[in-house]
């Protein structure tokens, strides 16, 4: 497999497939460029070696035809700036006559970004078009480079078709994918022990695979979010109006089973912060975790559950954090995300190594200014989750092969 450390891109026209979906509010402008940052150690790689970089990525979930609103064009100023007030070429196409032209036209050093790839049906959705799509965007270029982790798991034209049409030596990962990959792998396969995982949101069964998995490898499994009140009505708790997938009772009696099998530590909250209705000015109380009063809705972990998990997380080597401790957007309910954020950010000074992916996490991260203070902020949630659940992603195995 291609190194891109041991490549040279002078005089190469290079395509990178870039993760440049990123939020903007109403006036279009981008709210949070961490993706974006993300990517920078791979352009400048390009260009500082005499190498052309055309990016390519997606933006949003357009119906497969161009809207304004999921134009890439608004990212244009962003990335200009991150790249030191460096022009960025746009073709307002990422396939047509007009846009090869311009690959074809590009001269060494310069940067072209291609329009949003699911203006076409044929990134995603029609398959029976993907590989002409695919032979498209690769016209015109030496190099195929993928250092979008956040679309990995996908099986798109511009993540794993794209790669058919490059030679093994003219194809490779980019800084953001290696990391990623390494960090994941550091993780799974090197972790120093104690080893914890915290998994928290909404449901059991979109962490049920990860969970599975993890079993083998984790000493202590530690749960939150909404999620918590599936095992603990399994349990036999009163749960009150608090989140449950009713169907998942049974499942989540057998995850205790399967971490009490494998001397797996589960540590489920002991109290919690409840509302009365889902509302930033809800009414609030603090109960046990298993009596919350009917009418009433468990929304974040309690100061008892916060002490025990901080607890857990200090003497821990080995970390991993996925999914927040409740409803932390809103102020009220914020305090056990909060502290779980900053007690990952304790563990790392000491030693400790700390992952932390999916949307929500990532977000409480930032909120606390400590992305610098964590080992390692995955730029991929469902990526990163189907990774650790073994599952071999299209985007890595077109590569890696």
């Amino acid at each position: 497999m291609q190194l891109i450390d041991n490549f040279n891109f002078s005089g190469k026209k290079v395509i990178v497939r870039v993760d440049f979906n990123v939020p903007l509010n109403a006036n279009f402008e981008v709210t949070d460029d961490t993706r974006i940052k993300g990517a920078l150690k791979t352009i400048n790689k390009i260009l500082d070696q005499g190498g052309a970089a055309i990016l390519m990525s997606h933006l949003g979930r357009p119906k497969s035809a161009p809207e304004e609103k999921y134009s890439l064009k608004h990212v244009i100023s962003n990335l200009s700036k991150n790249l030191g007030g460096k022009e960025v070429k746009f073709a307002d196409d990422c396939i047509s006559d007009k846009a090869i032209e311009m690959k074809k036209s590009l001269k060494m050093g310069e940067v072209l970004l291609l329009e949003n790839l699911r203006f076409y049906a044929a990134e995603d959705k029609d398959k029976e078009g993907m590989k002409a799509f695919a032979q498209k965007l690769a016209d015109g270029c030496d190099v195929y480079v993928n250092d979008a982790f956040g679309t990995a798991h996908r099986a798109h034209a511009s993540t794993a078709i794209i790669a058919e049409f490059f030679a093994d030596n003219a194809k490779m990962f980019g800084y953001l994918i290696n990391d990623e990959l390494n960090a994941m792998d550091n993780v799974l396969l090197q972790s120093k022990k104690p080893f914890t995982a915290i998994m928290g949101g909404a449901k059991v069964s979109d962490k049920i695979l990860v969970i599975e998995n993890l079993l083998d490898r984790v000493d202590n499994l530690i749960i939150g979010g909404g999620m918590t009140y599936t095992f603990i009505k399994a349990l036999g708790g009163k749960i009150g109006n608090s989140l449950c997938e009713e169907d998942k009772l049974d499942l989540a009696l057998e995850i205790l089973n399967k971490a009490k099998a494998k001397g797996v530590k589960v540590y489920l909250p002991t109290d919690a912060v409840n509302a009365d209705k889902f509302d930033a000015a809800a009414n609030t109380k603090l109960s046990k975790i298993d009596e919350t009063p009917d009418g009433w809705m468990g929304l974040d972990i309690g100061t008892e559950t916060i002490k025990t998990f901080n607890e857990v997380i200090k003497n821990s080597k080995t970390v991993l954090w996925n999914g927040p401790m409740g409803v932390f957007e809103m102020e009220k309910f914020a305090a056990g995300t909060t502290s779980v954020a900053k007690a990952l950010a304790l563990a790392t000074a000491n030693g400790a190594f700390t992952l932390v992916g999916g949307g929500d996490s990532v977000s409480a991260i930032n909120k606390n200014n400590l992305a610098d203070k964590v080992s390692y902020v995955s730029t991929g949630g469902g990526a990163m989750l189907e990774y650790i659940e073994g599952k071999n992603l299209p985007g890595i195995k077109a590569i890696r092969k």
